[in-house]
Formats: structure tokens, C-alpha cells, sequence
């Protein structure tokens, strides 16, 4: 049996994106704006934007899973 993703349990209405060009690569910062939780990655300079955004929010939904998990939040 597969283990159950904790992501699906995540609830992210809004997503702060901030994208920066760093040389052939984009420093994207995403922020949950009702917990204040910010993860930071870096993407291809010719990722769309889709792409970077459905990463992003993955990525946030994770450290939040983990931090819910963990019991600080």
C-alpha cells in the first residue's frame, strides 16, 4: 500500500511569487501569506512560468506538511 502524501492536506489559496534573474538562472521565492512559511529554489532561465509556479507551490506545500508534522504550526 502507498504512503499517504501529506501535501494533500496543505491548503494554499494564495501564493506569493517574487522571481529574480540571477545570471542564466531565476531565484524564485514563494510565500504562504497566512503562515508566513518562504521557501526558496532556483529555475532554469527559460522555465516557464507554469512550470516555476506549480514547483514553487509543491515545494511550499512540503515545508508545510513537514512543519505541520513536526507540531510547529
Amino acid at each position: 500500500m502507498a504512503a499517504k502524501d501529506p501535501r494533500k492536506d496543505v491548503y494554499l489559496p494564495e501564493i506569493l511569487l517574487e522571481i529574480r534573474r540571477v545570471g542564466k538562472s531565476l531565484r524564485v521565492t514563494a510565500i504562504d501569506p497566512i503562515t508566513g512559511i518562504e521557501v526558496i529554489m532556483v529555475a532554469p532561465a527559460n522555465a516557464t512560468r507554469a512550470v516555476i509556479k506549480r514547483n514553487a507551490s509543491r515545494k511550499l506545500a512540503h515545508v508545510i506538511a513537514k512543519k505541520k508534522g513536526a507540531g510547529e504550526l
